[in-house]
């Protein structure tokens, strides 16, 4: 359970209605809609230590638009997800300077910025629940877009589940006009 991990969050509108569709998915599960920066991952020093370096590589990044696009399913996992269709290098040259130092993993995949709908299914109902997952998110009427401006470190707890434990802006973040 001691995992830690770097997420930009979802803003609202679009969060409330992916996490809306994922408790539609899978019943019982506890969404806060994100992309994952750095995937889940145990840390060889404290937290704090591997937060900081964090927080000053994110210094080096300016905020940017991420577009979600299609739904689809990671082979091997049977994981229905929804790609990314903008801001996905920009995720991926973030995902590879943070993962150094404290922070590095030897990852089970290759990294692949995604939004998580749906996990752990039961193979029989994996392209039930994709249909289901395609035909929600067609009617979707909001925008899709948002800026990443922070990314939050978080950590998976027994009691708790996943808990915010520090965030980090990016700079160069956007002002409304």
């Amino acid at each position: 359970m001691n995992q830690f991990a770097l997420v930009a969050y979802i803003p609202e509108p679009l969060s409330t209605f992916l996490d809306e569709l994922r408790i539609a998915l899978v019943p019982g599960c506890m969404p806060h809609a994100h992309v994952s920066v750095l995937p889940p991952r145990a840390l060889s020093v404290d937290w704090k230590q591997a937060s900081e370096q964090g927080r000053s590589l994110a210094a080096g990044f300016d905020s940017f638009e991420i577009e979600a696009g299609e739904i689809a399913i990671f082979p091997v996992t049977d994981v229905i997800y929804l790609e990314i269709s903008k801001g996905a290098d920009e995720l991926r040259r973030m995902h590879n300077a943070m993962n150094t130092d404290a922070r590095a993993f030897d990852e089970p995949f290759i990294y692949h910025p995604h939004v998580t709908l749906a996990q752990q299914l039961e193979p029989s109902n994996v392209k039930s629940v994709y249909a289901e997952a395609c035909r929600r998110w067609a009617a979707y009427p909001g925008k899709r877009s948002f800026w990443a401006e922070k990314l939050v470190f978080v950590q998976n707890t027994e009691d708790r589940g996943w808990i915010d434990l520090t965030q980090f802006t990016l700079r160069g973040v956007p002002v409304a006009g």
